[in-house]
């Protein structure tokens, strides 16, 4: 029996002047939570689409209700989970009017033979699927975001998970950059880029997506680990200067099958909570 591991994240980006407490306790109580189902039985898939769909709720992070418009003033969101024990994987994006992108990227991913939806199909396909809408949007969504000068600002959530029968999973969950142009879509839901989970490591990604696209980041990882033989922390790591050298920032939270787990970023700080194999939580904002 393996020994559970997870790693959680609310984005990267962070402002040295506020104050989050409110994020370090949502984050802890959750870390707490997730890690107890898991200790008890629950698996790496349901454990991160839980955990992501918890982080989606809270209105904290740039992902669900705490995500913003984008340019037309209309909310679409992303979203992607993997299975790493059979590399089963299914992603929305630029979808509108759902409370958890999450919950219809798994959907997509158990009721399809199709991995991603977009836009209107997506939309389409989640309400067939009886999951739970967004009635007044203006009125539900509460941006998280930050002021952000960036040219790319950023705010995403992700989880990763190892269970106790040794299967690795990853979510992720995304509003988008900020005033993102009307119809673009990120990293979060293309799979390999902002999400990977296969039988050596799994992987969510938050920072400026379109760096992560051209650089692969996420597969990346697991390239690095099968190929070169590297460590995780010293994949990941590879993984994010690669995003670095194409000018972009963020960060990567990965765990790997023997239990190893690390949380790696180049932005000003991410979001984060860790659960170790010995069950001691570390969260942290920078």
């Amino acid at each position: 029996m393996t020994t559970p591991v997870l790693v959680l994240h609310g984005g990267a980006g962070v402002l040295a002047q506020r104050s989050y407490d409110r994020e370090i306790d949502h984050l802890t109580a959750l870390a707490e939570r997730t890690r107890d189902a898991l200790l008890a039985g629950q698996s790496a898939l349901d454990a991160v689409v839980e955990a992501v769909a918890d982080l989606e709720a809270s209105g904290l992070y740039v992902a669900g209700k705490g995500s913003a418009p984008n340019a037309a003033g209309r909310y679409e969101l992303d979203a992607a989970v993997m299975d790493g024990a059979n590399r089963n994987a299914g992603a929305v994006s630029a979808l509108t009017g759902f409370l958890s992108p999450i919950r219809a990227a798994r959907a997509v991913m158990e009721t399809t033979p199709h991995v991603l939806l977009a836009g209107k199909g997506a939309e389409s396909f989640a309400e067939k699927a009886g999951l739970a809408q967004v009635d007044d949007p203006d009125a539900y969504y509460k941006s998280a975001a930050d002021p952000d000068p960036r040219p790319i600002p950023t705010g995403t959530v992700g989880a990763v998970a190892l269970d106790r029968d040794g299967r690795l999973a990853a979510a992720t969950s995304t509003g988008g950059t900020l005033n993102k142009v009307w119809g673009r879509v990120g990293d979060t839901p293309i799979i390999g880029s902002g999400t990977w989970a296969d039988e050596r490591v799994a992987v969510s990604c938050t920072g400026q997506g379109e760096y992560f696209m051209r650089a692969n980041a996420a597969a990346d990882v697991s390239a690095r680990v099968r190929y070169a033989g590297r460590p995780l922390a010293d994949a990941v790591e590879g993984a994010l200067e690669d995003v670095a050298h194409l000018g972009g920032e963020g960060g990567l939270i990965a765990v790997d099958a023997s239990g190893a787990v690390t949380a790696q970023f180049n932005s000003p700080g991410m979001k984060r909570a860790i659960v170790h194999s010995d069950g001691r939580i570390d969260v942290r904002m920078s």
